[in-house]
């Protein structure tokens, strides 16, 4: 059998003497200080996996079973057994590893504490349920696929659907007995879950409001319909070290988070050369986090799809293996450094040097697009939030009615868990507004309803150590009352994750929350880390940046809302308003006493 991923010619793969499986903790690394970016990665004498540097040889179990079968194949297993068969007769290799590959993961079996997390097995802690990733690149829905994402819901996940901060839609309760109808009902309408997890090219981020927003510089969406047309299920891309993570955005607010994607395209205008983009590399957060780095070159809008897939191949070939921690691309450009990276890039895989460009100016906007906007053609577009991504099955047809009953069919969904309605009359603005407060989502949100993203937490998630949704929801309620006489100058970003991955971005949130066992007055309960400070280049600042920690400061996990709301007002009652200063600035330059 040829190495699947691998180009013609490389080392052959193999077949293990036993079944591989994959532990769901094997992507934890073991030092979480948040850093401004991953040191140079130590000099060993053991190989990293390289494939252009060390061979095809697998070094782990992980890359043995990839090499053998990556993943795709596995849709007709599922299809014509695992599904006929039921849970049981799952292969478990396929079940821990290429099950991923189709946005399957089993969730979290119900009952088992934060503490035991790290001490079960995968099989001890799954539940024979998945959790189903619906892919929405671009994050661009009509209402036909939101009606059908809805009646899968209702009808296959009890009522479940999440919407996630990279514009997917999660589903959970999915029996593999469902899933080839799952998979036909959404593929009838332009949806599926191909390479939606795994170590391959996940969901591509895109503005979302490309091709509508009056002061767009360019609409992205034909390079991330090229990229996924030609390269989503592409087998040579099927076997990455791991997980490979896209952003490109044609609008000036940077609504896509592109500092913390493996690769990600910004709209900019170059003086000679016109409309372009500009190219980032490297950013990641999770337990080890680094943001991007520009490799100060300008792409054309019909070469971007060509230099995704050479950033892509770079990963494929040149990325660490050896280590699961250490298989991301920022721990390749922390090594080779942006100028390295662009003459390989230019060299062997595109054939033709890239012209230096400029970098886009700060955004004068917020990109989360919350509220009334005006589009190009006069119509409006409305940002609306639920609280913390939490929609569902129900709600999601009453939304698909609402919309075309005010003369719309379209939507978007964004990296910031919210929701875009396009297309909207003038006369229907408000009615439509009315409507969305009915079914629990504002177009006019509270500063902290409108800021607080949360990850899916220990309801469902194997990873997780504290709960997450249930207790930012909870937060959320408990601050628009507590807060409502203060006036805050900037939304506050509350980012609340179960675990120290950071799926939730804590590491760029105004106050970051990363879910642990804390010990608070002698007793050990599930609570959180503190990060305070961070952020993403916005309309508030300047620059990117890690948030800080304070030495054993941690918040209980039913604490979220006392804590915030002191951590708040003394913001307000201390920040540098002539400045007009952020939370951010504040918390970076507060004493340790202040942030208690």
């Amino acid at each position: 059998m040829d190495s699947i991923g691998s180009r013609p010619g490389d080392a052959p793969g193999f077949t293990p003497e036993a079944p591989v499986t994959i532990s769901d903790t094997e992507a934890r690394a073991a030092d979480d200080r948040p850093r401004a970016a991953v040191r140079p990665p130590r000099p060993s004498s053991k190989p990293n996996g390289q494939w252009k540097v060390d061979g095809t040889a697998p070094l782990n179990g992980n890359e043995e079973w990839k090499q053998v079968d990556n993943g795709l194949s596995v849709r007709d297993r599922i299809e014509n057994i695992y599904s006929k068969g039921g849970f049981a007769s799952i292969d478990p290799t396929d079940l821990h590893g290429r099950f991923r590959v189709w946005g399957l993961y089993t969730q979290r079996k119900p009952g088992i504490d934060g503490g035991r997390t790290a001490t079960l097995s995968p099989e001890e802690l799954e539940d024979e349920y998945f959790m189903m990733r619906v892919r929405i690149d671009g994050g661009q829905l009509t209402t036909e696929q939101l009606r059908v994402i809805a009646g899968i819901s209702i009808d296959f996940a009890r009522g479940t659907a999440d919407l996630t901060d990279r514009q997917n839609v999660q589903l959970h309760w999915v029996r593999v007995e469902d899933v080839p109808e799952i998979w036909r009902r959404l593929e009838a309408v332009g949806l599926g879950t191909t390479e939606a997890c795994g170590d391959v090219p996940r969901v591509i981020l895109g503005s979302p409001v490309a091709g509508i927003s009056a002061d767009e510089l360019i609409d992205p969406t034909p390079q991330i319909d090229e990229i996924t047309s030609r390269f989503i299920g592409d087998e040579s891309l099927a076997n990455l070290p791991r997980k490979f993570k896209s952003a490109i955005t044609g609008h000036p607010s940077q609504d896509v988070v592109h500092e913390i994607n493996d690769v990600a395209f910004v709209a900019v205008e170059h003086p000679e050369l016109g409309i372009g983009y500009d190219l980032w590399v490297g950013g990641g957060l999770s337990t080890t986090p680094r943001l991007a780095e520009r490799l100060g070159v300008f792409v054309s809008p019909e070469r971007v799809a060509e230099a995704w897939h050479g950033v892509a191949q770079i990963f494929r070939d040149y990325g660490y293996r050896r280590l699961r921690n250490k298989a991301r691309l920022k721990f390749l450009l922390a090594e080779w450094g942006a100028e390295k990276f662009r003459q390989v890039l230019q060299d062997e895989y595109l054939g033709y040097s890239l012209p230096d460009g400029p970098a886009a100016p700060k955004p004068l906007t917020q990109g989360d697009h919350v509220g009334v906007h005006k589009q190009k053609d006069g119509l409006s577009y409305i940002g609306a939030t639920p609280i913390v991504g939490r929609v569902s099955g129900p709600t999601l047809a009453k939304l698909a009615d609402l919309l075309e009953a005010h003369g719309s069919t379209r939507l978007r969904t964004t990296p910031h868990q919210k929701l875009v309605f396009l297309d909207i009359p003038e006369e229907n603005v408000e009615p439509f507004i009315a409507g969305l407060d009915e079914l629990g989502l504002s177009a006019r949100p509270s500063l902290i309803r409108r800021g607080t993203i949360a990850c899916t937490g220990i309801e469902f998630c194997k990873l997780a150590i504290v709960e997450t949704k249930a207790y930012a929801t909870a937060a959320v309620l408990d601050l628009e009352k507590r807060l409502e006489q203060f006036e805050l100058p900037h939304p506050i970003s509350l980012h609340v994750n179960g675990c120290p991955n950071s799926c939730a971005r804590i590491q760029t949130a105004d106050i970051g929350l990363k879910g642990q066992l804390v010990t608070i007055d002698g007793e050990q309960v599930p609570g959180y880390q503190v990060h305070l400070g961070g952020g993403l280049v916005n309309a508030d600042r300047d620059d990117a940046g890690l948030g800080r920690t304070v030495r054993g400061l941690k918040v209980a996990a039913d604490g979220i809302a006392d804590y915030t709301e002191r951590v708040v007002k003394r913001f307000l009652a201390e920040r540098d308003a002539e400045a007009d200063e952020t939370f951010a600035q504040w918390a970076h330059r507060a004493d340790e006493e202040a942030l208690q």
